[in-house]
């Protein structure tokens, strides 16, 4: 059984909201962009996290590559608790744990060659030969499905699909452990989405790689994933193996994000639709995260916040139907 690579616990992270017009200089309310969240990701395995636009699942990636800090709760890695290290005592585990952006181009330096910026990322880390750089160069853009041709290119020479690529790239460049990926292929045509999935798993099965996989799309999410959590209002309300999940989905939103897919293989005429928009969660939140949208919502779910219970070996959901 593999072991835990990142394990997060009971995650918060809240940001200020505007003040209130009746009262300019009062305390700013918090909105809790992601609360109470805890997973693992295992060694070697694509952990897939999915859910609507909104819900913390880019909050919860930056939090773990330490571009946000926690409130609260923990990111353990290696033995240490990421949130509660500073700038230098960060920077040794920062080679381990990577990220590839949704837009990939925008994260680039459009007046450099791609060779300069991903040498770039080796000089910053350590490697003072330039010929050792060039080498490490060249070899990860082939691996990636480029090659020596484009170390001489501008970013904005290549297509979509080489982008992301490139992105994928410099990420792997320093050997990472861990890569977050942030909707990374979102903007792409469907053949370009499965080219570039496919060059992820490959990389990660010979590279022996763990991944966070972030996304609205449940059907790319299948595709790739060893495990789904699915995500709302900033917190898990249902995990499970893939296989498990697409089988048999117990909460009302996964089956909810199971309709919204015009695939027949995953919705069916029982899956319940829903209505209506994310709330924002405050500190003052109380009950279930999905209620004001949930078709089957009791007045218990108004008061009371449901438990992230096991149903079943390795299949966990939070809600009121279950575990009574």
């Amino acid at each position: 059984m593999a072991n835990n690579l990142v394990e997060i616990r009971n995650l918060q992270k809240s940001f200020p909201l505007a003040r209130q017009t009746l009262n300019p200089f009062g305390p700013k309310e918090q909105m809790l962009a992601v609360d109470n969240l805890s997973f693992t990701i295992k060694e070697g395995e694509t952990y897939g996290l999915v859910g609507e636009s909104g819900c913390g699942k880019s909050t919860t990636g930056r939090m773990i590559v330490g571009l946000e800090k926690p409130s609260s709760g923990s990111i353990i890695y290696q033995g240490k608790d990421l949130g509660k290290l500073n700038d230098r005592e960060f920077f040794p585990l920062r080679k381990d744990l990577q990220m590839v952006f949704q837009n990939t181009l925008s994260a680039l330096n459009p007046r450099q060659r791609i060779g300069s910026i991903l040498e770039d990322i080796l000089k910053v880390h350590g490697v003072s030969d330039a010929q050792e750089r060039r080498d490490q160069v060249v070899e990860v853009l082939e691996k990636v499905g480029l090659s020596e041709y484009h170390y001489f290119r501008y970013p904005h020479e290549l297509s979509g699909g080489q982008v992301q690529r490139l992105g994928i790239a410099s990420s792997l460049v320093i050997k990472p452990k861990l890569i977050i990926c942030d909707e990374p292929v979102s903007a792409l045509d469907v053949s370009i989405q499965a080219q570039v999935l496919n060059t992820l798993m490959e990389l990660q099965k010979d590279l022996r790689l763990s991944l966070l996989f972030i996304s609205h799309d449940i059907g790319v999410i299948r595709y790739i994933s060893d495990r789904i959590g699915v995500m709302y209002l900033g917190t898990l309300v249902e995990e499970a193996e893939t296989d498990e999940l697409f089988k048999n989905p117990l909460h009302p939103y996964t089956k909810g994000l199971f309709a919204s897919v015009p695939d027949p293989y995953i919705r069916n005429e029982e899956t319940p639709e829903f209505s209506g928009e994310q709330p924002v969660r405050t500190s003052d939140f109380k009950g279930c995260a999905f209620c004001n949208r949930c078709p089957q919502a009791m007045d218990k779910c108004k008061e009371e916040t449901p438990e992230f219970l096991e149903i079943s070996p390795g299949h966990k959901v939070a809600c009121h139907l279950y575990g009574q």
